[in-house]
This record gives structure tokens, sequence and C-alpha cells, in this order.
């Protein structure tokens, strides 16, 4: 298990927190370097408070840095939720040559390279 790891961002909303979370748990065990989110600004009810309109404009710009740094991309959309931040986010990344794989199925998935569903094994 040790060698070259694969590196993958997670992309989604910050309102699915536990999917980020198992996620990252499910990816690192599977032998992969995993940039995540800073914080969960939904989920934890920061935006407003914490997160203003120029925090999330830095943070924005922070995750597509973590998109550059990738090798591919997981994207967590529970229900097919995919909003304007996190389509900018897989724009971004298919524009740039990363994968682009979804914790669950995307029937309306633009321009991704490959789709996984959760049940699937790595990326």
């Amino acid at each position: 298990m040790v060698g070259k790891y694969k590196v993958i961002t997670l992309c989604g909303s910050t309102r699915f927190k536990e999917d980020f979370i198992e996620a990252q748990e499910r990816l690192t065990l599977e032998g992969n370097i995993v940039l995540s989110v800073g914080l969960f600004g939904h989920a934890d009810g920061k935006y407003g408070e914490v997160v203003t309109e120029d925090v999330k404009r830095m943070l924005d710009d922070m995750h597509k840095r973590k998109i550059d740094m990738a090798d591919a991309i997981l994207v967590v959309n529970r229900d097919g939720y995919i909003g304007e931040s996190t389509r900018s986010e897989i724009d971004y990344a298919l524009r740039t040559g990363k994968e682009v794989a979804y914790m669950f199925h995307c029937p309306r998935a633009r321009n991704s390279r490959s789709s996984h569903a959760r049940d699937k094994k790595g990326l």
C-alpha cells in the first residue's frame, strides 16, 4: 500500500458534512491523499457570521487551488444537488484536465470523465 498516492479533492455543498467525512475516511483508507473543505459553513451555521461575502470568495479561490493540487475531484452530490460554487469547481476541474467523479449517481453530469456511485471503490 505504500507508494505513489492519488490526490483527490472533495467538492460539494458544505451542508453535506457527514458525506464529506465518510468520503474522506473511505478514500484515505483506499490509499488516497484527500483534500477537503476548511469548514462546513452551511452545516455548522457559519454563513453570515463567520463566512462573509469576502471570506466566501477567498474560500472559493482556495478550493480551486486545492483542485490544482489534485489528480481528481469527487463531487459530494447528495440527492443530485450541485450548487453554483460546486458547478464552478467541476467546470474548473474539467478545464484543467482533472478526473471528475460523483459520490452519488448523477445522470445529468455534464462533461464528466467518469461517474462513480458511492458503492464503487476508488476513483
